[in-house]
């Protein structure tokens, strides 16, 4: 559940980023600096990269508990 929970984080990161980035070109195009753009790609790209960790990212697997050897 925690993994399911953290890809959701990520995927919302992503979505937050690309807002950001969208504003950064508003803002770049209204005479602000090209650093601001730079700086939204940057983002964009690492909430981008911690999605596809998180996907890619093997699910642990339940395993029964084992008997301790006195049991």
């Amino acid at each position: 559940m925690a993994h399911r929970i953290s890809t959701l984080i990520s995927a919302f990161g992503v979505f937050v980023a690309a807002m950001l980035l969208i504003g950064a070109v508003v803002e770049y195009r209204a005479g602000a600096s090209a650093l601001w753009v730079a700086f939204g790609v940057l983002i964009l790209v690492s909430a981008v990269y911690t999605l596809v960790r998180d996907i890619r990212r093997p699910r642990p697997r339940w395993r029964p508990r084992r008997p301790a050897a006195d049991e």
